[in-house]
């Protein structure tokens, strides 16, 4: 296991000790010190924790959680989504050490990468809205409309049948699969992001962006012979 998971288990372990502690993060009276968690500078913690020194990089946590926390709840106005931010922003700020300038404040850097991941959050809600929406009215039904009493509308649907079979297989493979996994296998989205190693907002983009890619492709197919 290396260090950037070491680090991820741990906070995750720790969870449920900090659950307690998070509802009392909105009020001023409780908030620690955050020089509390050590006597040591920032600088110095940092070129430890440059040098390997894991212990050095949970003290900034221990003392910065707080801060981050707040700031991100304030951005975010959830609680589960500013907890995310602020630990997804500890693992990016120890996996960025090395790009670290000393002449900026551990803190604002540390505070800088909790708003771009609130940022990022923001515009994946917004995306993620507008996948639910248009969910509803972009999937593959079109392909299979027909009336079994009307040898006209069968002979229509059996054509687009043929078109989808050949529009899928001249897919790259990367929108191909998820379009079998959502369409074909009508799996969940959850399914579809946990097999992809994916957000569940990031497979819902990738499912739309395939069907518009499908779409593209069998358009030439069904187009009238005539």
């Amino acid at each position: 296991m290396n260090v950037t998971n070491a680090f991820v288990d741990r906070r995750t372990n720790e969870e449920g000790q900090h659950a307690m502690a998070l509802d009392g993060v909105l009020n001023t009276s409780t908030w620690p010190s955050q020089k509390a968690a050590s006597d040591e500078s920032d600088e110095f913690l940092v070129r430890r924790a440059r040098d390997g020194d894991f212990a050095a990089f949970e003290t900034l946590y221990h003392r910065y959680q707080v801060l981050a926390y707040r700031f991100a709840y304030q951005m975010t106005g959830r609680r589960d989504d500013a907890e995310d931010v602020t630990q997804e922003a500890f693992v990016r700020a120890y996996q960025h050490l090395p790009k670290y300038r000393d002449e900026a404040k551990f803190s604002t850097w540390l505070l800088r990468i909790v708003s771009n991941l609130c940022a990022d959050r923001a515009r994946m809600n917004q995306r993620r809205t507008a996948l639910e929406q248009q969910e509803a009215t972009d999937g593959l039904d079109w392909m299979t409309i027909g009336s079994n009493e009307d040898p006209n509308e069968n002979l229509e649907q059996d054509r687009r049948k043929i078109a989808l079979r050949k529009a899928l297989a001249a897919l790259p493979p990367h929108h191909r699969n998820v379009i079998v996994l959502r369409d074909i296998e009508e799996k969940e989205y959850t399914d579809i992001a946990e097999i992809l190693g994916c957000s569940v907002g990031g497979a819902k983009l990738r499912v739309l962006r395939a069907r518009r890619a499908l779409k593209e492709r069998i358009a030439p197919l069904l187009e009238d012979p005539s």
